[in-house]
């Protein structure tokens, strides 16, 4: 069945030259699964290896590819926001340049897209993961839950947005917590949302680098700005895009 949504697919990377290829390789042949059309923006945050040269290889034969390069590293969300602003899909999602997501497994779900305007994801082969890797992504989920007052399953997976949808959200995070923080502003705006299951594949070459210290130092700060965001200085738009999903099956019950 041919979708008619173009997607963007966003794909941060720092240092993965032994694993972009075979990433971005993964994201075409996915779109060919789902027969859509759609187009890959290789966020370059400043790796010092050759990602860079690997991607402008895929460029020469592929045009729907664009590379955008930092010099330094300015953090995953960082690059996440940029590649949004440049994004010309009616669809966005974020598929990291690790290898480790197999984007067939967020993209089949396309069709929901026609009832809700945000797709969350949850990892049901949790195994796949290191058990200090699931712990920590289990104390994640409880903090977060309520400290929001969310029931979500989990926060940072490939979720696929709408794109006008986030246009009214301010993100302040520029790492990991990111994710988390778009998920929480779009959800508390009164988005229409839809969790559903995926399976994640094991990590090609290299370390993940989202329980590295830094990081973790870096969600903490994220945390407590998205708290006073939420809590302090009512961050929150309450403004629904007009071109959503949600503004329309809202006027559907008010008829």
């Amino acid at each position: 069945m041919k979708y008619d949504y173009k997607i963007t697919v966003i794909m941060p990377a720092l240092n993965e030259e032994k694993n972009i290829v075979k990433a971005v390789e993964n994201v075409i042949e996915s779109f060919d699964r789902v027969e859509i059309s759609g187009e890959i923006i290789v966020m370059n945050d400043g790796s010092t290896d050759g990602t860079g040269n690997a991607v402008e290889g895929l460029i020469k034969k592929h045009s729907f590819i664009r590379l955008i390069s930092h010099d330094k590293p300015e953090g995953i969300g960082a690059s996440f926001w940029e590649g949004i602003k440049k994004s010309q899909g009616e669809v966005v999602t974020m598929v990291p340049g690790d290898g480790e997501n197999d984007a067939y497994e967020i993209l089949r779900y396309m069709p929901l897209m026609d009832d809700v305007d945000i797709i969350v994801p949850f990892v049901y082969n949790k195994t796949v993961r290191t058990l200090r890797r699931r712990l920590i992504s289990k104390l994640y989920k409880a903090i977060i839950n309520m400290s929001f007052g969310m029931l979500l399953n989990y926060m940072n997976g490939t979720v696929m947005y709408r794109r006008c949808i986030l246009d009214t959200v301010d993100l302040k995070a520029t790492g990991f917590f990111y994710q988390t923080e778009l998920l929480i502003k779009c959800i508390k705006n009164g988005y229409l949302y839809a969790e559903v299951p995926y399976s994640l594949k094991s990590r090609g070459n290299g370390d993940s680098k989202a329980v590295t210290l830094k990081s973790l130092i870096a969600v903490a700060k994220g945390y407590l700005t998205a708290m006073a965001g939420v809590y302090i200085f009512r961050r929150i738009s309450k403004i629904i895009s007009p071109n959503s999903v949600t503004a329309l099956r809202m006027k559907d019950i008010e008829r």
